[in-house]
């Protein structure tokens, strides 16, 4: 990869080593940026280096603490504006409140919206992000929305690993494009489980299946594991239904809680995830493989600066 003159890449505090890996893709270095907290709690960020009329991007995965990284990414825009950087891209591997899309309850929140209105607000001139929760959110901002997807990538590994798939299961009705997409990459049908949320506590009933997959070797699809209770309860099902073996596909690694454990003693065989945010040593079950997003995002950028089409990436 070349060196861009004018090219500048910054990292929040949220996910370092995926900066450092993305830069080792372009040929370049991390910038120099200092992003720290006050002891008052207050957010301070302070670039090392001139960046007027350069091409920035600054990369901050929305990972625990959640907020706490929110806000830093705001503070790092508001400094890079302020600073007369020529563009500002917004690299976002995980974007939280993603759940929070729509009014499904009565005087509730679209947070999504309020964090893509807050983005713009403080400067961000376009966002980079990977599987959006749903689709729409790219609606809620008023500036380009590069969204990378994971789920060939994912296919790609159970194909190389020599893992017979033979059906590709959806977590609920939301899952199904993801999971149409993936079953079309491995050439193989697709399901879908019927799922209920009970409330507001994380806890997920599964209820029914709508396919064919007793006998098959299953691979469980979403967007990300939480608490892992939707991952398990869609997999218990489909062992209800038949299913022999169950592999599981998903790009963010939240793992909230006892997440890890769930998943380690469940039958699941293996949990392939990306590297949107870090996966802490305490949750890295044996079941667990992380592969990484950097080259997907490093492109991402390259084509950006460069004018190239992101959507090329993933033309067949």
């Amino acid at each position: 990869m070349p060196i861009f003159e004018d090219l500048r890449v910054f990292s929040g505090n949220s996910h370092p080593k995926l900066t450092k890996d993305i830069c080792d893709y372009l040929g370049i270095s991390v910038g120099e940026c200092d992003v720290f907290k006050f002891s008052n709690d207050n957010t301070f960020v302070s670039f090392k280096e001139n960046i007027r009329e350069r091409d920035v991007f600054l990369v901050q995965s929305f990972s625990s603490p959640v907020n706490d990284h929110i806000m830093e990414l705001l503070v790092m825009i508001d400094a890079a504006k302020r600073a007369s950087a020529g563009r500002i891209t917004a690299v976002i591997p995980h974007y939280s409140y993603g759940r929070s899309d729509k009014k499904d309850q009565p005087r509730v929140p679209i947070t999504a919206r309020l964090v893509a209105n807050l983005l713009t607000v403080s400067g961000a001139d376009r966002v980079l992000t990977v599987d959006l929760h749903a689709g729409q959110i790219q609606g809620f901002f008023n500036i380009p929305v590069d969204e990378l997807s994971a789920v060939n990538m994912l296919a790609a590994h159970f194909k190389d690993e020599g893992k017979n798939i033979e059906v590709a299961s959806a977590t609920d009705a939301g899952d199904v494009k993801r999971t149409r997409d993936t079953g079309r990459y491995l050439n193989v049908p697709i399901s879908i489980v019927e799922k209920h949320r009970i409330g507001n506590n994380d806890r997920v009933e599964a209820m029914s299946l709508i396919g064919e997959v007793e006998g098959k070797t299953a691979l469980v699809v979403d967007d990300e594991i939480g608490t892992g209770g939707t991952v398990v309860a869609t997999a218990n099902v489909l062992r209800e239904h038949g299913a022999e073996e169950i592999y599981c596909a998903v790009t963010h690694p939240v793992l909230a809680g006892e997440a890890s454990k769930l998943l380690d003693d469940s039958i699941v065989s293996e949990i392939v995830v990306t590297d949107t945010m870090p996966v802490p040593p305490e949750k890295m079950g044996p079941k667990i493989k992380v592969i990484s997003m950097a080259p997907m995002l490093g492109e991402a950028i390259h084509r950006i600066h460069s004018g190239l089409s992101v959507g090329a990436m993933f033309d067949a």
